[in-house]
């Protein structure tokens, strides 16, 4: 028979082990922090963090190997796609540094405060496509006397300054030919913009200084301009929210984006190649001859939005109103890509629809997000009012409204908390110091839309955002109650397909490294 301090203690720790059970129990997240475990929680353990070097999220790399800026299709494998061209980041290692700083550390924060500066421009420009939508409201456009000397035009717009914002430099540029003989001209591409535009000589009032020559239309034969009077003309308005201007039968585009950025010039038709075998005939864009703003070094601007004015329509009877693109990270070597056209496309490609509501932007439906496998809980309610995401080419940091934010950044510091934390930057409120590291781990973070297993892993090098060197790395997402907008630093490394003519945006993962 077992003694009575056997009985006692046995009670005793009974009593130790229910209220182990207990306070274990109590620990268990609330509110924001009750992150519901995926099904598949204990099946993917190995999935639910990326280990990574602290060194591989400076923005700078090697540029030793680093051959050229824009890689060619062949570079990346693309062989079996005529229409595609290569894709360089506009701050990657093989592209030149902004200047500024003694070290990389210091070029680093420079970089960052640009990057996040044009990046609230973008922001507030597609704010203001909006609005201009929804309002019907557009600029006007004065025309200006032929100058006979040169058969430009001089003073070619009254643009009011106070209207519009600033585009922001996107992050990504392809390289195209135009004109018969083709000259290669950079441009940065963009989902959020229709109309296609490029330097062009002479320059009646200025032009910024580009990387390659000013394209000069004297010198193609395929050159034509625009007449007044043509379907062409009239869909400026819609295209670039301002009424098009004529002089002698000539159609004359203006497109502002604020903070004395726009671009003006004759509406024309050209010739753009892609490759030695995809030549895009008749192509309606901008020959701009008066332009300034924060264009960078580029030449110009390809619009792939959804109006009847953009490459992606003008083409629609060659490439089925279809194309795809892989972002490339910033690192040295880095691939990417734009294609036109369905074949190639990867198998495991999974599609979701796209609003057909509005011709500005591409919008998809978010149907949930995990951190670290686990999924934040957000309302249905939430999701229907809040979830109408913006996939956007020109945007680098994802927006997301307070609703659906606020949870996922509790999420991820909650799963970060061994991290030591530093001063917030900016746009970014979640920040860490990760000086005495060499390898951390990071939350996996997935978005779901809506569809059948429309699942996109967002990669390591699209989580954090280095500001101050390893001193001051951030989570690279960000609060705004008016935008949902997913951006370019997420989509690094996914093929995104653009079926248009399907209404449809279908994600495929590791398309380009």
């Amino acid at each position: 028979m077992a003694s009575r301090q056997e009985h006692t203690n046995f009670r005793s720790n009974s009593s130790l082990v229910f209220t182990l059970f207990l306070v274990l129990c109590l620990l268990k997240p609330q509110g924001h922090f009750a992150l519901h475990e995926n099904l598949n929680h204990q099946k993917q353990k190995q999935q639910l963090y990326h280990t990574v070097s602290v060194s591989s999220l400076l923005p700078f790399d090697d540029q030793s190997s680093c051959n050229n800026i824009i890689p060619s299709s062949t570079t990346n494998g693309l062989s079996e796609r005529k229409a595609s061209v290569g894709i360089a980041h506009r701050y990657g290692a093989c592209n030149v540094s902004p200047q500024g700083g003694s070290n990389k550390a210091e070029a680093g924060a420079n970089l960052a405060f640009e990057i996040l500066s044009n990046d609230q421009a973008r922001v507030k420009y597609i704010k203001d496509r909006l609005q201009n939508f929804k309002s019907n409201e557009d600029l006007s456009l004065t025309s200006r006397k032929r100058d006979k000397k040169n058969g430009v035009y001089k003073k070619t717009t009254n643009l009011p300054a106070q209207r519009g914002t600033a585009l922001g430099v996107a992050n990504y540029v392809v390289e195209v030919g135009i004109g018969t003989p083709p000259k290669q001209i950079s441009l940065i591409f963009d989902t959020g913009s229709d109309l296609t535009w490029t330097q062009c000589e002479p320059c009646v009032t200025s032009c910024y200084k580009q990387k390659q020559p000013i394209f000069d239309p004297s010198k193609s034969s395929s050159y034509s301009n625009i007449s007044c009077s043509t379907p062409l003309c009239s869909n400026l308005k819609s295209a670039t929210s301002v009424t098009p201007g004529c002089s002698s039968s000539t159609c004359v585009y203006g497109i502002q984006y604020g903070d004395q950025s726009f671009s003006v010039g004759l509406f024309a038709k050209e010739t753009i190649t892609l490759s030695g075998t995809e030549v895009l005939q008749n192509i309606p864009f901008g020959c701009g001859q008066n332009n300034r703003g924060l264009f960078g070094s580029t030449a110009g601007l390809m619009g792939l939005g959804r109006h009847p004015l953009s490459i992606v329509s003008q083409t629609a009877q060659k490439y089925g109103k279809v194309f795809s693109y892989c972002l490339p990270t910033a690192k040295a070597n880095s691939r990417g890509y734009l294609s036109f056209g369905s074949s190639g496309l990867p198998a495991n490609l999974r599609y979701t629809t796209f609003s057909t509501s509005e011709d500005l932007f591409y919008k998809i439906s978010m149907t949930a997000i995990t951190v670290g496998g686990y999924q934040v809980p957000l309302s249905a309610t939430v999701l229907k009012t809040d979830g109408q995401s913006i996939i956007d080419s020109g945007t680098v940091i994802t927006r997301l409204p307070a609703s659906i934010y606020n949870p996922m950044r509790d999420a991820f510091k909650k799963l970060m908390a061994s991290y030591k934390l530093a001063q917030s930057y900016s746009i970014l409120d979640t920040c860490y110091d990760f000086s005495n590291q060499t390898t951390i781990k990071i939350p996996t973070i997935s978005f779901y839309f809506s569809g059948s297993n429309v699942k996109v892993d967002v990669v390591a090098n699209g989580i954090l955002f280095a500001v101050n060197g390893i001193s001051q790395v951030c989570l690279a997402f960000a609060e705004d109650d008016n935008n949902n907008i997913f951006g370019n630093m997420q989509q690094q490394t996914l093929e995104v397909v653009y079926d248009v003519a399907g209404a449809k945006i279908g994600f495929a993962p590791n398309a380009c490294v």
